[in-house]
């Protein structure tokens, strides 16, 4: 079991590797308010959302006029994972490599404390910020 600063560490990590390959790599996410908490962590190029207008294969057809990779980025409850497999499958159809090893190891880090990307920031920060003593460290003295 990882401590709250390993966990933080690996969080870090995984989100430093998505803002890398966001410069080349579109992000695919579920809605307008995903793409507001990817920003308010640093990943600011390149994010873009399923929104409403398409089906599935359309944005996936539409994606693969332009590029050749994607991520895949949905949220860690029953419709996400949905979606993420359907999305996956259409993009695959396209000729579009998805990518949802990031979205798995997030998931597995947040441990069901998050079950949206648009609460990610406000579980980073609670890693970040958590009180000394509730970690179970005694404060230097």
């Amino acid at each position: 079991m990882l401590s709250p600063e390993e966990r933080l560490e690996q969080v870090e990590k995984v989100l430093s590797q998505l803002q890398h390959l966001s410069e080349t790599t579109p992000i695919i996410v579920e809605g307008l308010r995903d793409i507001a908490a990817l920003k308010r962590m640093g990943i600011t190029r390149n994010v873009i959302s399923l929104g409403k207008g398409d089906s599935i294969f359309s944005f996936s057809e539409n994606l693969s006029r332009t590029t050749r990779r994607a991520i895949i980025l949905t949220d860690w409850d029953r419709k996400g994972g949905q979606l993420a497999r359907m999305l996956k499958e259409a993009l695959m159809a396209n000729g579009v490599i998805a990518n949802d090893d990031i979205r798995a190891k997030l998931g597995i880090l947040s441990k069901k404390e998050v079950k949206d990307i648009e609460s990610m920031p406000a579980f980073v920060e609670r890693l970040r910020y958590r009180p000394l003593s509730s970690i179970g460290k005694a404060r230097p003295g």
